[in-house]
């Protein structure tokens, strides 16, 4: 494809728009990857987020299938032509970067790629990434590169808003880390106001009960009945507090971002592998979004707490006008018919009236050591 100015500025100008639309940096990544092969027509493009240790904590593609991005193993090294860019900050335009002398070879699995353009990402000193792309849609000229300066020209462009939109969706999700922060410190205090003097009322009572049994048997009949009732009150003021509690994401950010942001925080914390997948999806009913995102989190808390899994996959998929959820594991499993005897066991009760309550579907699939499948559907708005 031949990019002329106007073409190209109308190209840089749909890209710029996609960016500012995403709030999360794995998405900024992946808009600013789709958008830089779309406007050089490149048939791959690819942008690496270093970390302090040598490689990358971010790597992303775009022109590469998962199956092929799986095949080629672990995340690169900074080595080579990703180094220069990233430790130089200088744009790289190559006819054949195999030829280059700081070529260092590929994995088996990687694809074959000749010409070659790379792009620092920068924020004034700091680099934030490299931007490379490679094998232009077009004829090559004998011996040189299928890119040209116009080229050069346009993913700079590219760079330097890809530096914003990078910097304000860090900045943006610290922000939420901090707010999420100061929303837990201020419900752990309204819940200590709200419950405490119920909780300490409900010990001197039980104390009093306790010492009664034997010489009162009437009055310590009483007292318990007095349990009972403080018991259900204090029950009633923390389920009120929780149902109050519509994650502050979620009317914010949606269901996709508040899931992915959760999961990545429980990939952090546990050592299992917690993976997120979603394709499609659509904004649904906020009754059925809230109620995908509580299945979703009991059903990890059950992965990560009873299963022993080792890793945890939780994809959200359109279907029709609705989504399906499915929440899988390696772990123990279990037989659902003994579960579903044993009562609330699991939450799965729970889970299935959530469903049910929107209208929905839970269907759940286990067997001892062969792991655990939760599947919720909704029908959408």
């Amino acid at each position: 494809m031949t990019t002329g100015p106007r073409s190209g500025l109308t190209a840089v100008s749909t890209a710029l728009l996609a960016m500012s639309r995403h709030l999360q940096v794995r998405d900024v990544l992946k808009t600013i990857v789709v958008s830089a092969r779309e406007l050089l027509d490149a048939e791959y493009a690819a942008l690496g987020v270093p970390d302090d240790h040598g490689g990358f904590a971010q790597f992303v593609v775009d022109g590469i299938s998962d199956e092929q991005w799986k095949a080629i193993g672990p995340l690169p090294r900074q080595h080579g032509i990703l180094a220069a860019m990233l430790h130089d900050a200088t744009p790289q335009r190559l006819g054949d970067v195999r030829e280059d002398p700081r070529f260092e070879g590929w994995p088996d699995a990687h694809p074959d790629m000749s010409d070659f353009i790379g792009m620092p990402v920068a924020d004034g000193e700091e680099i934030l990434g490299a931007l490379f792309l490679a094998n232009k849609r077009c004829p090559k000229p004998a011996g040189g590169c299928g890119f040209t300066a116009e080229d050069e020209e346009l993913l700079g462009v590219l760079a330097q808003h890809a530096a914003i939109a990078l910097t304000n969706a860090r900045l943006y999700e610290r922000s939420r880390e901090l707010t999420i922060a100061g929303e837990r410190a201020r419900l752990a205090h309204e819940l200590h106001d709200a419950v405490a003097q119920k909780l300490f009322s409900l010990r001197l009572t039980a104390q009093a009960a306790t010492a009664l049994v034997d010489r009162d048997p009437a009055r310590a009949k009483g007292e318990l009945h007095e349990v009972a009732r403080l018991a259900a009150e204090a029950a009633d003021e923390l389920r009120a507090a929780v149902v109050e509690l519509r994650p502050a994401g979620l009317d914010e950010d949606g269901l996709v971002a508040t899931l992915r942001t959760q999961i990545q925080v429980l990939d952090r914390a546990h050592t299992a592998r917690v993976t997120f997948a979603s394709q499609g999806v659509r904004a649904l009913p906020a009754a059925q979004e809230e109620a995908l995102l509580r299945v979703a989190q009991e059903a990890l808390h059950n992965a990560l707490r009873h299963s022993g899994a080792e890793r945890v996959d939780v994809t959200l998929a359109r279907t029709g006008q609705g989504a399906v959820l499915r929440v899988t594991d390696d772990g123990c499993g279990f037989e659902p018919g003994s579960v579903r005897r044993a009562g609330r066991h699991l939450g799965l009760v729970s889970m299935r009236d959530r469903a049910a309550g929107v209208g929905g579907s839970l269907t759940v699939t286990s067997a001892p050591g062969k792991g655990t499948a939760i599947e919720m559907e909704v029908s959408g708005g």
